[in-house]
């Protein structure tokens, strides 16, 4: 009886529990609830000093989101940095621009102009979270390459071949072939693709919940019979949960990454008209301010 391999490689490394995008996130989500609960219209006015202030950096955090396209369409301006340089300030300028607007209005509403610019703003932020989310669905990490379906496959195939030899837990390799069937099962048209990927990842947990049990049943009853498997019945238990785990994540990848090419070459067609209307209702509102 041949136990498995502590370790089976994983197509992506695992992030950290807490890598600098997850601790910015938890840094604006801290500020955002600050500025909420907390009564800022009793330091701040959108009409003087700081809380003015904050309306001009926010709203000019937010123009220069567009020195990202432009450098990403235009090579002659190179000389202001890296693509990848500025798609990491992207990102960030698209956090922290909100933020500061939301602080200038004190997170309320205001008159019709500023309530269409507030509104504007908000709607680019939130397409632009869901953005990110696609983006990181299709590529080899945040900053990495684009990838490819037959990437996603081949690191499928290559986890799948690690344990190929392993007799640990006997039907475990069927099972999981099995699942990895029925999860690329069922693709479905253009409207299933659009919610595809809750219907696979919910598939994926119910699979891995069914397999996991099932296992651990096993290696219960292979674990009485044998002293060595008795004596590290733990860590063999946790080898075998981690690679059906990384299993059913590579192939849950796999099954979701067509759905998510298509949402992300949707919502391309709509963040950037939606960016122009944050633009013309961005101006509207500093001519009314300063006019009338």
């Amino acid at each position: 009886m041949t136990p498995p391999r502590a370790r089976v490689a994983d197509p992506r490394d695992e992030s950290p529990l807490l890598n600098p995008a997850r601790l910015g996130l938890i840094a604006a989500l801290l500020a955002i609830w600050l500025g909420y609960e907390f009564p800022t219209e009793r330091y701040l006015s959108p009409e003087r000093g700081i809380g003015y202030f904050l309306g001009i950096a926010g709203g000019s955090l937010m123009l220069l989101l567009l020195l990202y396209p432009a450098r990403k369409h235009l090579r002659w301006i190179g000389f202001i940095g890296s693509v990848k340089g500025w798609f990491k300030a992207h990102m960030v300028l698209g956090v922290v621009g909100p933020i500061l607007i939301l602080y200038h209005s004190n997170f309320s509403l205001g008159a019709t102009n500023s309530n269409a610019a507030l509104w504007s703003m908000l709607l680019v932020a939130g397409s632009g979270v869901f953005g990110r989310h696609f983006y990181t669905r299709i590529h080899m990490g945040l900053y990495g390459r684009r990838a490819s379906r037959t990437d996603m496959q081949a690191a499928a195939e290559e986890l799948r071949e690690k344990v190929a030899g392993s007799s640990f837990v006997p039907d475990l390799l069927g099972m999981l072939d099995a699942a990895d069937a029925r999860l690329l099962a069922h693709r479905g048209g253009t409207a299933m693709l659009l919610i595809r990927p809750l219907f696979v990842t919910l598939r994926m947990h119910r699979e891995r919940w069914r397999i996991t049990r099932r296992a651990m049943r096993e290696l219960r009853e292979a674990a009485r019979q044998s002293r060595v498997l008795h004596a590290q019945h733990d860590t063999f238990a946790r080898a075998v949960r981690r690679y059906i785990n990384r299993r059913l994540e590579a192939t849950r990848r796999v099954a979701e990454f067509e759905s998510y090419e298509r949402l992300f070459s949707l919502w391309h067609v709509l963040h950037l008209p939606l960016f122009f209307l944050l633009l013309v209702a961005g101006i509207v509102h500093v001519i009314a301010v300063h006019v009338y």
